[in-house]
């Protein structure tokens, strides 16, 4: 496994107790490592996310698994399996690989925005929406996903501002929404995030005026973390949030013997459903070996019978 996060350590955990001998490398820099706690995911809500991990790696460790706790630098075929370089300057060598190396948030460049990320600033109305309901919530428009997150906030507070900064004018279908449901629309560019008594508490205008806020939500440029998956030529597929690499339902890439999973191939993967996904991708891997084991005995057997 290239990565150690929620699809990672969950693939590792199904194949450790399908007896397959897991190794997994991991830089240890989750994307929701910012965030105190994790929400929405059934048994784990209010859970620190670095706790499940930890509990995780006790899993797959119980099992056999071992932890190389360094950045994968370079991937490629080697023979029938492949060969993973470390930064330490390690190479593991693995039969079959799934990439979870997960994906960065790029946020707009504005002051305080990145210092706040995970403790006032937020993506996802489902994950932090709850934490701020009634409260005065803004929302730092980045492009066209942003009316939808504006609306999808409404719901969780009556008192919602849409901060322009430096997006395209709005279409006359969503000033309407926003007129209809009392979004409040703030045009002008925001000059930096405020804090008071270490809790977010608004954003400054470029002239200098004042929003007073609660939480702020946006929607940040999505980058997986993929250039394992560039370095063995897996095909890629274009969405308006992105370029990713190309998988089928099971999570194996156009690479025979490859599979990737959560973040770095869906942009929507919350914890939840990228365990999941690093579960299934486990189930199609340990197949894929178990019909190359057949194979292998099968010619093992037919070499044997034509020596005597």
């Amino acid at each position: 496994m290239i990565g150690g996060g929620s699809a990672g350590l969950s693939a590792a955990l199904m194949l450790g107790r399908a007896r397959r001998r897991v190794m997994v490398v991991d830089a240890g820099m989750p994307r929701n490592r910012f965030a105190a706690h994790m929400h929405g995911g059934l048994g784990l809500d209010g859970m620190p996310p670095l706790d499940l991990l930890a509990t995780g790696r006790r899993e797959v460790a119980s099992y056999g698994g071992e932890f190389w706790d360094t950045a994968a630098v370079a991937t490629r075929r080697d023979g029938q399996g492949f060969a993973v370089e470390t930064a330490d300057g390690r190479t593991a060598l693995a039969r079959a690989l799934l990439v979870a190396t997960g994906a960065r948030d790029e946020l707009p460049g504005i002051e305080g925005l990145a210092q706040w990320w995970g403790r006032g600033v937020a993506v996802c109305p489902y994950c932090d929406g709850w934490e701020v309901r009634d409260q005065r919530i803004g929302i730092l428009a980045t492009g066209p996903a942003s009316p939808v997150q504006a609306q999808l906030l409404r719901q969780w507070s009556g008192t919602v501002s849409y901060l322009t900064d430096a997006t395209e004018p709005l279409e006359d279908d969503d000033l309407a929404a926003f007129g209809a449901r009392g979004i409040r629309i703030e045009d002008g560019a925001v000059r930096r995030v405020l804090a008071r008594d270490g809790r977010l508490a608004g954003v400054e205008m470029a002239g200098g005026r004042v929003i007073e806020l609660d939480a702020v939500f946006t929607v940040p440029r999505l980058l997986p973390l993929d250039e394992p998956l560039r370095q063995l030529g897996a095909e890629r597929t274009e969405y308006p949030w992105g370029s990713f690499a190309t998988t089928d339902p099971s999570g194996q890439t156009s690479v025979t013997g490859v599979w990737a999973a959560g973040n770095v191939v869906n942009a929507m993967a919350n914890v939840p459903v990228a365990a999941g996904a690093g579960a299934l991708a486990a189930g199609a891997i340990n197949h894929a070996l178990v019909l190359d084991d057949i194979q292998e005995a099968l010619g093992a057997r037919s070499r044997e019978g034509s020596s005597r």
